[in-house]
């Protein structure tokens, strides 16, 4: 797909057609060439292209704001099993629906979107302030849990947690805490409501960055090779290592005690990191059932388990592997249960795969239910009536109603 790469903004209407081969970076270099006052609720890795990240259910650092790319969408092309190309009005609300954080690949090729531009401030706020848990980052990382979620929805805050060496007993590893902001506004006004409501993070003007919504986006996409928005339009990188994803939800603050437990975890394990990021705002008004992206009001936030690592081979990734799985066991007390939910653009093959060959509703249920909830059946139904042949599949597709023969 990654031919079809064409952005076309409309100002006037406050929209744009996006190709589902344009990486992020192009969509939001295009949107800023054409208004310094739009931008767009999608991700943060400016490489990630287009339809995957949208058609499962994309979240960026605008999300207590504006909601998932999804949330934004208003119109898409998509060609189906029979070769025929549909828009949202010829392909019918239960289609459109699925293509809207179902995972498009399970339903045809996706060819467009149709997005809505949101409105920025000419001056947005970004910071990153980091703590060890020789300084008080327990503390920190304890009151993020009931700050981050229903703080003002125009802050985005995400907490990094990473096993790294002590800076002080150079032997030793220890714990760093990461917390990085995005605000919709100034850093006088942001300071303020920190004071206020996250005295423990200990934040001054001098920390904050105040820049344009597209320099904030340079900032976030944290990169030696992105320092300027005309970066955003590189797609080759010539680098690549090996990761491992893997997702949870969390609906109750982890205490303290909890918290300590976990550090001591991820040292004695050496490598897997956690990302926190905050929901609340925006996301507990949309409807669980409005896309098929189910983890709406009720979710604190979503842990994204991260390990990277360098060594070609099955020794390391055997290790790793192994690492971010016993984390993902220990994490099992402090995250959502029945079902434990999971975030499908992760794609974690570890929580239930469909067998090569099979079409089976039982087997896609043991994913389909923990990224989907309740809305796993609509898309079963959605599948059947537009790939009632199940032509369009997976490991984690989802599977079509079993035939009443």
């Amino acid at each position: 797909m990654f031919n079809l790469r064409s952005v076309q903004v409309d100002v006037k209407n406050e929209s744009a057609w996006v190709q589902t081969g344009a990486t992020l970076g192009e969509l939001y270099y295009t949107i800023w060439q054409n208004s310094k006052a739009h931008g767009f609720p999608a991700g943060v890795c400016p490489t990630v292209a287009v339809g995957g990240h949208f058609s499962g259910g994309g979240y960026g650092n605008m999300l207590r704001k504006y909601g998932l790319a999804v949330d934004n969408v208003l119109d898409a092309q998509i060609v189906d099993v029979n070769g025929k190309l549909l828009d949202r009005k010829s392909m019918g609300e239960d289609l459109f629906w699925a293509i809207r954080g179902g995972g498009g690949a399970s339903f045809g090729v996706i060819i467009s979107y149709k997005i809505k531009l949101v409105l920025v401030p000419e001056i947005v706020t970004v910071f990153k302030v980091e703590r060890y848990i020789e300084e008080d980052a327990t503390d920190v990382a304890h009151k993020w849990q009931f700050v981050a979620p229903k703080t003002d929805n125009d802050l985005f805050m995400r907490m990094l947690l990473q096993p790294v060496t002590s800076k002080t007993k150079k032997k030793e590893k220890t714990i760093r805490v990461s917390i990085y902001a995005f605000y919709l506004g100034n850093a006088d006004a942001l300071v303020s409501l920190l004071g206020k409501e996250f005295p423990e993070l200990g934040l001054k003007k001098e920390n904050c960055n105040e820049t344009s919504w597209i320099q904030s986006v340079v900032w976030w996409a944290n990169s030696i090779n992105i320092t300027s928005p005309k970066d955003l339009l590189d797609r080759n990188l010539n680098s690549a290592n090996f990761l491992k994803r893997k997702s949870d939800y969390v609906q109750t603050p982890i205490s303290k005690d909890g918290l300590n437990w976990i550090f001591q975890r991820m040292i004695e394990l050496g490598k897997t990191g956690l990302v926190f990021n905050a929901y609340g705002g925006r996301m507990n008004e949309i409807p669980a059932t409005d896309a098929p992206f189910p983890h709406r009001a009720g979710n604190l936030f979503k842990i994204q388990y991260s390990v990277n690592w360098q060594q070609a081979g099955s020794t390391a990734e055997n290790e790793y592997l192994t690492q971010i799985r016993k984390l993902y066991s220990y994490m099992t007390p402090f995250v959502s249960k029945n079902p434990r939910s999971a975030f499908l653009n992760y794609r974690d093959l570890d929580i239930g795969v469909m067998e090569s060959g099979k079409n089976s509703y039982e087997e896609g249920s043991v994913y389909g239910f923990k990224y989907f909830k309740g809305n796993f059946d609509r898309l079963v139904k959605a599948k059947t009536a537009v790939d009632p042949e199940n032509f369009f599949r997976n490991e984690q597709s989802i599977p079509t109603l079993p035939s009443k023969a």
